[in-house]
């Protein structure tokens, strides 16, 4: 894994790009329900007098229709564009939230049914906006400095999206929380569905495969290592919870929020520096060695020592987050079929957060079975076990299945060498088979 860092103005010169902070501040806006639900859905319940077993169904209910809403809106996306999908997604999604916080938990089959409606529509953003870097930002350094940068704000999101909700509870109460960042949410995917870039977004033809982006080897292979991450991640969340019951001579809730802020801090300094820099060679190898150093970064929170030393071993382990998800969505582009690039990356992010929600299901047997220790080892194995996936499928990773041609692609501009004055001097080859097949 090698690179050089970059001699230009970085993340200024990506951020002053035209378009660049409208649809990446847009994006994350509209993502704000998505990011925040788990949490306005448990206040919500308790506030109505419900249980937190309760409260976990209904969270669960609208995890598991996210995760299948995503992959189908993406597919109706790589269709029909952008803005005739994310849209109507976004206000249908918004409406059975606020639906679902007018009836409240009575009947329960109607309350189930209304957050059903608010996961299955949640509009495919993360995935919209990774299939309009290339044609907004032209140049491969641009693209991948933005993968890494929406990995970086999105850590972010997840960070402040619940102390939104918070503020909101304190501010007016848990059903006026629901409508604020719901309202909030379709006013961030109007803000990208009326862009220009959005607007004009078309995906290459594509060939009727009812599998879609599945019938890609290469995807299939990422998907599977994928889960496995989305595992360690749900895992060690609900780990820290048990590492921050213990007798630590401060509140619990403060020695969780440090080990979640350190996996968060960690995430964002490894994000910020991948991107710095400019890779050199195909991009599967890389995130084979990401992969590693990921698992291994997990490895230390079984020491469990003090709160302090534990939240710089979070620190550690979130470390290589953002890096190895940078990396993943250069090896989705270059190994989604042709017209499936949306779909491709809302499988990502389908895999992903139902990695997570196993992980929270799996860690919990083991801290009763191993005591803290033992909940920490599952984020550890889960690693492995991805990095495993990954060596497993080497052949299948190890090219994409449709090549760029000339007549289905169009190769992105290199980036310009230190101290060039245009865009096309170049200071490396451009890697092989990165393309935008999906230019306006």
């Amino acid at each position: 894994m090698s690179g050089t860092a970059r001699s230009g103005t970085g993340y200024a010169e990506l951020l002053r790009a035209r378009h660049v902070t409208r649809l990446l501040l847009g994006t994350l806006v509209g993502r704000l329900p998505n990011a925040t639900a788990h949490v306005a859905i448990v206040l919500f319940v308790r506030s109505e007098g419900g249980s937190y077993t309760l409260a976990g169904v209904l969270a669960t209910v609208y995890g598991l229709a996210t995760a299948v809403g995503q992959p189908l809106l993406g597919r109706a996306v790589d269709l029909v564009g952008q803005p005739r999908v994310m849209l109507p997604a976004a206000l249908l999604s918004a409406l059975g939230m606020l639906a679902f916080a007018a009836i409240g938990i009575e009947p329960l089959a109607l309350a189930a049914a209304a957050v059903l409606v608010a996961g299955l529509f949640t509009p495919p953003l993360e995935g919209g906006l990774r299939a309009l870097w290339p044609s907004v930002l032209g140049r491969q350094d641009r693209v991948h400095r933005a993968y890494a940068l929406d990995s970086v704000a999105q850590e972010v999101m997840f960070t402040i999206g619940p102390l939104v909700v918070t503020l909101a509870v304190a501010l007016w109460s848990e059903a006026g929380a629901l409508l604020v960042i719901n309202v909030i949410g379709v006013l961030g995917a109007l803000s990208v569905v009326a862009s220009e870039p959005s607007r004009k977004w078309r995906s290459a033809p594509r060939e009727a495969h009812w599998l879609g982006a599945l019938r890609s080897p290469g995807l299939l292979a990422l998907l599977g290592a994928f889960l496995f991450v989305g595992m360690a991640l749900g895992s060690i969340t609900v780990a820290a919870v048990a590492y921050a019951d213990g007798e630590h001579g401060v509140g619990t809730n403060l020695v969780y929020a440090l080990l979640m802020s350190g996996i968060g801090f960690g995430a964002l300094v490894g994000g910020l520096a991948y991107g710095a820099r400019d890779w050199a060679g195909p991009p599967e190898p890389r995130l084979r060695v990401l992969i590693g150093l990921l698992a291994v970064g997990y490895l230390p929170l079984l020491l469990v020592p003090g709160y302090l030393a534990m939240t710089a071993l979070a620190c550690l382990a979130g470390l290589f987050l953002a890096p190895a998800l940078s990396c993943a969505f250069v090896v989705v582009d270059r190994h989604a079929p042709r017209g499936t690039v949306t779909e491709a990356f809302s499988w990502l992010v389908t895999t992903f957060g139902v990695g997570a929600a196993l992980g929270t299901a799996v860690v919990g047997p083991a801290i009763e079975g191993g005591g803290v220790v033992g909940g920490f080892v599952v984020p550890g194995a889960a690693g492995a076990a991805a990095l495993l996936v990954l060596l497993a499928t080497r052949r299948a990773l190890s090219e994409p299945r449709e090549p760029a041609t000339p007549d289905t692609a169009q190769v992105l501009t290199p980036p310009s060498a230190p101290g060039a004055t245009g865009e096309n001097e170049t200071n490396r080859p451009s890697e092989p088979g990165f393309r935008s097949r999906h230019q306006a």
